[in-house]
């Protein structure tokens, strides 16, 4: 993570451009007064629409299937809680 001041920032601003871009991990933080006012990172591509859904459909599809009987928890919470019937 690099920090430099906003005038410093606006003299080098085309190395640090060419800095965050060829290192997609790296930071620049923009300083006024020692106090850092926004940060330069490069952009990270968008991930595709649905994407996170369909991984998530592929891993439940790899998980094992429920076996025995099905119980109702969170019917018996507040007995488990407070005691008594629920």
């Amino acid at each position: 993570m690099t920090r430099v001041s906003i005038s410093e920032a606006r003299r080098r601003l085309p190395e640090l451009v060419r800095q965050v871009k060829q290192d997609r991990g790296s930071v620049v933080q923009i300083t006024v007064r020692d106090e850092v006012v926004a940060e330069l990172r490069a952009d990270l591509p968008e991930p595709e629409p649905g994407a996170a859904a369909r991984a998530l459909l592929e891993l439940m599809r790899k998980l094992p299937k429920h076996r025995g009987p099905r119980r109702n928890i969170s019917g018996h919470v507040k007995a488990y809680l407070y005691g008594g019937k629920a």
